[in-house]
C-alpha cells in the first residue's frame, strides 16, 4: 500500500483582530492552499490478492463495509445483461442458508446487505460487524443460483426494460453511450429484452466463476473496529476466496466525428427533447491536464453557477437545468457530455446556444472572477468531504485503483488552485470538442426536425443523421404523412366509438370508474377516478392508504387538494375540466380538427384535436385511441402531459385500455387497471367537498 494516504486532521481557520487601519478598497489577496495532512488507512493483502484497507473511527457504533471488483471492462456481446441478473442472483441464498433465512438473519441485526456483479457492501452496528462479515463473505462467495431465482429475477428485469420502453431520457442515455463509443464496446453495449431473453441459469453461473475472482478485489472497512480484529475475521471469511484468471480482452479505440453533426433519435411520445453534446476523451486521473479539466468544466456547465445554466435557464428560459460533466477512465475511454431537457420548441435554440458556450470557453480566457469562484467551490466541498471517514477510505481506494501519486490528495487543493485562464482555455480546446461532437438528440421528430435541419453555425450547415432507439442507423423518418381528404374528424371519432362497442353500449355508459396501480420506486401508487356523462368528475392518488391529491369537479366548480391545502380551480381549469369530465368526450366532440398523422410506438395513427388543450391519437388500422396529449400550464411554461393507452379489454360490452401510461418530464408512470365499473360505485356525493 503505497504511504501518506487518506486521513483527515481538520483544517484550522484562524480568525484574528488588527489595530492597523485596513483598505477595504482592496480585495485581499487569496492566500496559498491549505495543505492536507493525510494518513494511509491500515492496510493487508490476502494470499489469494484480495486487498484490505481499515479505518478506525471510534466516534459512533457503526462500520460501514464495500467489496470492489476492480476488473477491467467486460464486454457482454450477446449476452447483454448477464452482469445485471448475475447481481441480483447474488443475495438469494448460499450454500449454507436459504434465501428466507439469510434475509431474516440481516434484517434482525438491523443491517443493510446489499450484492452486485461487482462486489457487495453493509453497514452495521459495531457490536455486530463480526457477524454481517461473515454473512457478507457468505453471501459473495458461497452463492447458491437456482432455476426460480433466476427465473424471478431474469422476468423482473425484462419487466424493468419493457417499462423503460417510451422514457425517453432513460433512452437519450442509452444510445448516446451506444453511439459515442460503439455498441461493440464495454461502455457502448446495453440489454435488451431480446438479449435478456436468451439468458440462462448457466449464464449467470459462468459470469460469476469467471469474473468474481480476489485478485483484482478491494475490501474496505471504516467504523467502530480494531485494525488486529479485523485482520483476523477477515483472513478467516475470505481466505477460501480462489483465484481465477480472467479472459483477455482488448477494448476497441473509440473515435470522434470528423465534423460535428446532429444525431437524431425519434421518439413520438416525447414532451421535451433530451439534448446531449458527446465527444469521448482521454483523460486519467493522474494526468496532468486533470486538475485544468475539472475547473473549466466547472465554469462551463458544473452546476447552477457555471456558464451553461445561467444561459439556457435563468437568460433563455429553456430548460430547468443544463450542465456538463467530464469523465477519467483508466482504460483512455471517458467522455465530456453537456446536456438539458428542453421544451420542443426550442430544441434547435438550445442546440445553438450550446455550442456558443463550448465555443467561448475554448476561444475566450475566462475570468479571475469565475475562475476563482470555481476554486472555490472545489476547495469548500473537498474540505467538506474529508469529514467523512468513508471518504477516506474512497481516495485510498483510488490511489491504488488509479495508479497515483503517494501525495496526490494531499497536494489536491494546491493543484486546483494552480490552475491559471491559459490552463483552462488549453484543456477546453483539447477535450470539449465542438467541431467534432455528436450532438444526440432524442425528442419528437414532427415537432423539431425542420427547425434542426435549418441550423446553420458558423457558416456551415449541421448535417442531421437519424437513428432508431438501439443506436441503429435509420433512413429519416415520414413524421407528417398526408391524410387521406375522405377522412374527417368525425369519421374518426365514429370509428373509435364502433372500435370500442358502438354508439349504443357507449351512449348508456352514465358513469365510469376506474381503479389502477402504479408502482414507484419500491411503492403502490394508487388511483382512482369516476366521470360522468352529466360533466362530473373525481381523481383521487394514494400511497400506502394515504390520500396524496385529489381533484373534485361537479359540472360547475372544482378544486384540488394536496398536501392538506384545498385549492378552487381557475376559470381556466374549470373550462379544461368540463372537457375532460365525460368518460367518452368524442360523443360530444363538435369542433375537432385534423392535424396529421404520426407514429404511436411505430404504428400510424390520426392526430385529433379535441379542444383547444387536448389532442388525441387514434389508430389508423384499428381505430382505438392510443395517446392523448395535454397542454398545462406549469411555472410559468406551458408543458405537454401526454397519456399512452394500449391492452384493451371488455366490460359490459365496452373496451376500456387497462394500461394507461403517463408521462410528467423524464418520470413515467404505468398504471395498471385493477378493476372498471360501469354505471355502479358512483354517486353524486362522490363530487361534493
Amino acid at each position: 500500500m503505497k504511504n501518506n494516504i487518506i486521513a483527515f486532521a481538520a483544517l484550522l481557520f484562524l480568525s484574528f483582530s488588527v489595530t492597523a487601519q485596513i483598505d477595504r478598497s482592496k480585495q485581499p489577496k487569496a492566500g496559498p492552499a491549505p495543505k492536507i495532512n493525510i494518513e494511509e488507512p491500515d492496510s493487508f493483502t490476502l494470499d489469494n490478492g484480495l486487498k484490505v484497507m481499515v479505518v478506525e473511527n471510534h466516534k459512533l457504533p457503526r462500520v460501514s463495509m464495500s467489496l470492489s471488483l476492480d476488473n477491467p471492462p467486460i464486454f457482454e456481446d450477446d449476452k447483454a445483461g448477464v452482469s445485471s441478473l448475475t447481481g441480483q442472483l447474488l443475495g438469494t441464498g448460499t450454500q449454507n442458508m436459504s434465501k428466507d433465512d439469510f434475509n431474516e438473519r440481516v434484517d434482525y441485526l438491523g443491517a443493510r446487505l446489499n450484492f452486485y456483479s461487482s462486489g457487495a457492501s453493509a453497514n452495521t452496528l459495531s457490536k455486530y460487524f463480526p457477524e454481517v462479515l461473515e454473512l457478507m463473505a457468505d453471501g459473495a462467495l458461497n452463492p447458491k443460483f437456482t432455476e426460480a431465482e433466476f427465473t424471478k429475477v431474469k422476468d423482473r428485469e425484462i419487466e424493468g426494460l419493457k417499462s423503460q420502453e417510451k422514457n425517453v431520457a432513460y433512452n437519450a442515455g442509452r444510445v448516446r453511450s451506444a453511439l459515442a463509443y460503439g455498441k461493440n464496446h464495454p461502455y457502448g453495449e446495453f440489454a435488451t429484452e431480446a438479449t435478456v431473453e436468451k439468458l440462462t441459469l448457466a449464464d449467470a453461473q459462468s459470469f460469476y466463476e469467471t469474473y468474481f475472482v480476489p485478485q483484482n478485489a478491494y475490501l474496505v472497512i471504516v467504523g467502530d473496529v480494531d485494525y488486529d480484529n479485523v485482520k483476523k475475521m477477515v483472513k478467516e471469511n475470505f481466505s477460501n476466496w480462489k483465484k481465477s484468471e480472467l479472459p483477455e480482452y482488448k477494448m476497441p479505440a473509440v473515435t470522434n466525428l470528423d465534423q460535428t453533426e446532429i444525431q437524431f433519435v425519434d421518439m413520438a411520445n416525447a414532451v421535451q427533447s433530451e439534448i446531449s453534446l458527446v465527444n469521448t476523451i482521454n483523460l486519467k486521473q493522474k494526468d496532468k491536464d486533470y486538475f485544468p479539466v475539472l475547473v473549466a468544466n466547472k465554469i462551463l456547465g458544473g452546476g447552477g453557477e457555471a456558464r451553461l445554466f445561467l444561459n439556457l435557464r435563468e437568460d433563455k428560459g429553456y430548460t430547468y437545468g443544463a450542465y456538463s460533466r467530464t469523465g477519467n477512465d483508466k482504460y483512455g475511454a471517458a467522455t465530456f457530455v453537456a446536456s438539458a431537457s428542453v421544451r420542443n420548441a426550442v430544441t434547435d435554440s438550445s442546440v445553438v446556444a450550446f455550442l456558443d458556450e463550448i465555443y467561448k470557453i475554448r476561444n475566450e480566457k475566462v475570468s479571475d472572477k469565475e475562475l476563482a469562484n470555481a476554486k472555490a467551490k472545489y476547495t469548500g466541498d473537498f474540505v467538506l468531504s474529508l469529514e467523512q471517514p468513508a471518504t477516506i477510505a474512497r481516495l485510498a481506494l483510488d490511489v491504488e485503483t488509479e495508479d497515483l501519486d503517494d501525495d496526490f490528495y494531499e497536494d489536491y487543493l494546491k493543484n486546483i488552485n494552480a490552475v491559471t485562464p491559459e490552463d483552462v482555455q488549453r484543456v477546453a480546446k483539447k477535450y470539449f470538442l465542438a467541431d467534432n461532437s455528436r450532438i444526440v438528440v432524442v425528442g419528437k421528430g414532427s415537432d423539431v426536425v425542420e427547425n434542426l435541419e435549418k441550423i446553420n453555425y458558423n457558416g456551415k450547415k449541421i448535417p442531421v443523421v437519424y437513428f432508431d432507439k438501439e443506436g441503429n442507423k435509420v433512413d429519416k423518418p415520414e413524421f407528417n404523412k398526408t391524410v387521406d381528404a375522405s377522412v374527417t374528424s368525425k369519421s374518426i371519432l365514429d370509428k373509435y366509438i364502433q372500435a370500442i362497442g358502438g354508439k349504443e353500449a357507449v351512449s348508456a355508459a352514465e358513469s365510469v370508474m376506474m381503479m389502477a396501480q402504479a408502482e414507484i420506486q419500491g411503492q403502490k401508487l394508487d388511483l382512482e377516478m369516476k366521470t360522468t356523462s352529466s360533466g362530473k368528475s373525481s381523481t383521487s392518488v394514494a400511497m400506502g392508504g394515504k390520500v396524496l391529491s385529489k381533484q373534485i369537479f361537479n359540472g360547475k366548480t372544482g378544486f384540488m387538494v394536496a398536501q392538506g391545502q384545498k385549492i378552487d380551480y381557475t376559470d381556466e381549469q374549470i373550462v379544461a375540466a368540463k372537457s375532460d369530465a365525460n368518460p367518452f368526450p368524442e360523443l360530444t366532440a363538435t369542433d375537432a380538427k385534423i392535424m396529421g398523422i404520426e407514429a404511436v410506438d411505430g404504428k400510424d395513427a390520426y392526430k385529433v384535436a379535441i379542444s383547444e388543450d387536448t389532442t388525441n391519437f387514434y389508430d389508423v388500422e384499428t381505430g382505438l385511441k392510443v395517446k392523448s396529449v395535454k397542454t398545462v400550464s406549469q411555472g410559468g411554461q406551458t408543458i405537454s402531459v401526454p397519456t399512452g393507452f394500449s391492452d384493451y379489454q371488455e366490460v359490459n360490452g365496452i373496451k376500456f385500455p387497462f394500461t394507461v401510461s403517463q408521462s410528467m418530464g423524464p418520470q413515467t408512470f404505468e398504471f395498471k387497471v385493477s378493476a372498471i365499473k360501469v354505471n355502479e360505485g358512483v354517486s353524486d356525493e362522490d363530487f361534493m367537498e
